[in-house]
């Protein structure tokens, strides 16, 4: 079961789970429309999304670390009471089927670009050290895995936003408003 939710009665998420995940929502979608820019431009504008690429998706994983330490030590409010189990459920998997993509898909990515053998630039000329051997097998493999992780990241978040507007506008029950807002 959740042990977070159960470490708290609160009706809202604390004020530092709000800021993180509002900033990471705005990173993340941003990194999934730069992803499929980089993907569909062969122009100069590659190397321009690259440059913003590599560091929003290191920030985003120091992000996700912040996240996970808050989430364990601040908990989570409860769900609805008259929620049904499998919802419960659903939405606790889908929560951490988000956090592990959140920490997977730059740890991914950042051992894809050791792996081409190229250095990880992050600002300037400030590189972070290669996580991966360079190898073209294993920069093929990796990048195969961050695209398709990539779109399973895009599924999750749509069916997150859908699921947040389910319980904003139909069931109105609190949820959203407990990310958006101190309902207490």
């Amino acid at each position: 079961m959740n042990h977070s939710i159960d470490k708290t009665q609160e009706a809202s998420f604390s004020l530092p789970a709000r800021v993180l995940h509002w900033l990471m929502a705005a990173g993340i979608l941003a990194m999934l429309f730069i992803g499929v820019g980089m993907v569909a431009s062969v122009s100069e504008r590659h190397n321009w999304l690259l440059a913003i690429h590599k560091p929003l998706g290191a920030a985003l994983l120091l992000l996700v670390c912040i996240r996970l330490i808050v989430r364990l030590t601040k908990g989570t409010p409860p769900l609805p009471a008259d929620m049904p189990e499998w919802q419960k459920h659903v939405a606790l998997a889908s929560h951490w089927l988000l956090y592990l993509l959140m920490f997977a898909m730059p740890l991914i990515g950042w051992a894809m670009v050791s792996a081409s053998g190229t250095p990880v630039t992050l600002i300037g000329a400030w590189t972070i050290p290669a996580i991966a051997p360079e190898n073209a097998d294993v920069f093929a493999v990796l990048r195969a895995a961050h695209r398709y992780l990539a779109y399973l990241l895009f599924a999750t978040v749509l069916l997150h936003q859908a699921a947040g507007l389910f319980h904003g506008l139909i069931r109105r029950d609190g949820v959203l408003k407990s990310m958006v807002s101190n309902r207490a």
